[in-house]
């Protein structure tokens, strides 16, 4: 278990081809170069299998509309082989979109151009309380027009808007199922954002979201199985499998805080009982240390105070502040055990701030999953422990609309 991953590959989006792909060339020839950064037709031809004369035909069509531009070099393959040979890139300018979070502390948004640039990021803080749709939507609003003022981009310049929220997201429907931010049930996100906007909505949920980030911009471009752990005022889970992301029958699927753990056990946000993150998430920790800090949990004590006073008791050798560590410790490994038998992903990471904090032992919770192994099996997944970044999850918001528009658009063209 490590607690740093490797560094980004040039490009956006996922690096590994199927060699079932039946999509259009045209989008296939797109998107192997901006997943690369930079190509050379002769590389477009290899990555695809496909003939010099037929990648010639594609990009002069690409470059004509608008989408691809020459200009760029990319490295030779020999360096000894005189002069490289003449690139093709992306033209950002072909297109834009946007990725927001939407949370319980911070609301956060990004702009991105078609090659995946970042061209402008914001961030809002807001109440940690359930609101009304209608507040949801006036602080969505804000925060899209607040974003595009930094550039100078008119709303209606952007092809999509990829939206992730915490909870239980319908992603086929575009319906938030279930929110801790939210007040009631069933709220169509899709088409309230869709309607307040004016351009395409996508929703998701916000471990997705992450998820699709380490896929178009980070580990993950080049593994067909990973999957992404969250641990924050709740516990989530997104899943790629053969190189795209798992959603499930109905989109709702791999909510791993919801799994259960313990029959008639903790109460958790959700309104059961017994499940993980009941016992691990930010909420849960904040619970226990009310009771080893003789805290009631009111205003001025709230769960980042309160988390923050636990891991600092834990850190000067407080008995009762290490145990509440030790024990969420335990049931992750549980959770990622479960997870290794599951799918037996490539790679795990583990998101999360307060695990990445010294009260927290990586060594200990990679010991505990390997315990949890049955014996004689191959050695597991790899797992990484990594601090979440505010805007990590609105780029996964970008990739959301990217993979949903981007046909779209190259077909109107």
């Amino acid at each position: 278990m490590t607690e740093t991953g490797p560094a980004e590959p040039a490009g956006c989006g996922p690096r590994l081809r199927k060699a079932s792909d039946s999509r259009p060339l045209r989008l296939q020839v797109f998107e192997a170069v901006r997943s690369l950064g930079c190509l050379p037709r002769a590389e477009i031809a290899r990555a695809l299998g496909i003939s010099a004369a037929s990648v010639t035909a594609v990009t002069a069509d690409l470059i004509n509309d608008g989408f691809l531009e020459e200009g760029a070099t990319a490295p030779p393959r020999d360096a000894a082989r005189g002069r490289p040979p003449v690139g093709l890139a992306v033209t950002g300018r072909a297109g834009f979109v946007i990725g927001l979070k939407l949370s319980d502390e911070t609301h956060t948004a990004i702009l991105a151009d078609f090659a995946g640039t970042i061209l402008a990021e914001i961030a809002h803080p807001t109440s940690n309380l359930r609101k009304p749709p209608a507040r949801i939507l006036s602080e969505l609003e804000a925060l899209v027009a607040a974003l595009l003022s930094q550039v100078a981009l008119p709303l209606d310049q952007v092809a999509g808007i990829g939206i992730g929220i915490t909870g239980l997201v319908d992603h086929h429907a575009g319906t938030v199922l279930w929110s801790p931010i939210l007040d009631g049930r069933d709220f169509d996100l899709r088409a309230a954002a869709r309607n307040r906007l004016g351009r395409p909505v996508f929703v998701d949920n916000d471990a997705n979201l992450l998820t699709l980030s380490e896929l178009w911009f980070g580990a993950g471009r080049e593994l067909d199985d990973f999957a992404v752990v969250t641990i924050e005022n709740g516990v989530g889970m997104g899943v790629v499998i053969d190189n795209a992301l798992y959603r499930g029958a109905r989109g709702t699927g791999l909510e791993l805080g919801h799994t259960k753990v313990q029959l008639d056990g903790a109460l958790c946000r959700c309104g059961c009982r017994g499940c993980l993150e009941a016992y691990l998430a930010d909420y849960a920790l904040a619970r226990e240390a009310a009771t080893a800090l003789g805290h009631s949990i009111r205003a001025e004590h709230s769960p980042n105070a309160m988390l923050d006073a636990l891991g600092a008791a834990a850190r000067a050798g407080d008995e009762a502040a290490q145990s509440i560590f030790r024990r969420a410790g335990r049931y992750l490994a549980i959770g990622l055990s479960n997870v290794i038998q599951i799918f037996d992903p490539e790679l795990i990471i583990v998101s999360s701030d307060r695990m990445t904090r010294d009260h927290a032992d990586p060594e200990a919770i990679l010991a505990d999953v390997a315990a949890l192994s049955p014996s004689g099996r191959h050695p597991g997944a790899r797992v990484e422990i990594r601090p979440r970044g505010d805007f990590t999850w609105a780029r996964g918001g970008a990739a959301l609309a990217l993979s949903a528009v981007t046909e779209q658009v190259l077909e109107r063209a």
